[in-house]
């Protein structure tokens, strides 16, 4: 597995964007989209997780407006840092950069099959808004806490998606979640799994204070499955 760091230029300047590649050299790329926390060790891990699978993975920095190369601990203080940040956030123009962001990725020679994103916390809510404006090969939305009021957007979406939530969340309440389960219960293309025992962040093992490790399992193997089934390494 190899890393860099490339550069997306937009029209109000340019951001960075982290590469792995797999062992091969090439594959199926992957989109990965930040939580609040920044592209921090989670991301890290998660993308050397998808590299060692084949996948050629890239994260954008999308903070780079607010506060460029950010990255929060997991615990009290980094939460606190990590909203106070977010906050200053503009997610029309960070769907607008996750764009550039994609459109990099697919002229990347090093890509070979399709193109996915896969997003968490945060980015489970932005990788859900750029299906909306990107034809993607699959899409994987972890907990985005502002997909159930966004459940228009499913009729802009022609790509495959899997939502994963936690069904004892705080930050998304079980009804919310239920709002969502009806909305694509007749959609043969849109995945969504419920860990009933999941909290927020569930997947989070960089974080003590948000990682199950059971529901993080059986969460993880269905996006590994999802994921094979529409980009094929």
């Amino acid at each position: 597995m190899s890393t860099r760091t490339d550069s997306v230029t937009v029209a109000d300047g340019s951001f960075d964007l982290n590469i792995w590649l797999p062992e091969s050299g090439r594959g199926p790329g992957i989109l990965l989209i930040q939580e609040i926390f920044g592209v921090g060790p989670y991301i890290h891990s998660v993308a050397e997780d998808l590299a060692a699978l084949g996948y050629v993975v890239a994260a954008p920095d999308l903070f780079w407006r607010v506060r460029p190369g950010f990255v929060a601990g997991h615990g009290e203080e980094g939460l606190k840092e990590a909203m106070s940040t977010a906050s200053q956030f503009d997610a029309d123009q960070g769907a607008a950069d996750l764009e550039a962001a994609h459109d990099h990725l697919a002229a990347l020679p090093e890509i070979t099959g399709g193109i996915g994103a896969l997003g968490f916390c945060l980015g489970g809510s932005l990788s859900y808004a750029l299906a909306a404006r990107t034809k993607l090969d699959a899409v994987v939305s972890f907990y985005g806490s502002n997909v159930p009021a966004t459940l228009g957007l499913l009729d802009d979406i022609s790509s495959p998606v899997q939502f994963h939530f936690g069904g004892a969340d705080p930050y998304i309440p079980r009804d919310q979640v239920s709002a969502v389960e009806a909305a694509v219960a007749e959609r043969p293309d849109v995945e969504i799994h419920v860990q009933e025992d999941g909290g927020h962040a569930f997947h989070n093992h960089t974080s003590e204070m948000f990682h199950q490790p059971e529901p993080a399992a059986r969460a993880w193997g269905l996006t590994e499955d999802f994921l094979a089934r529409h980009l094929r390494v």
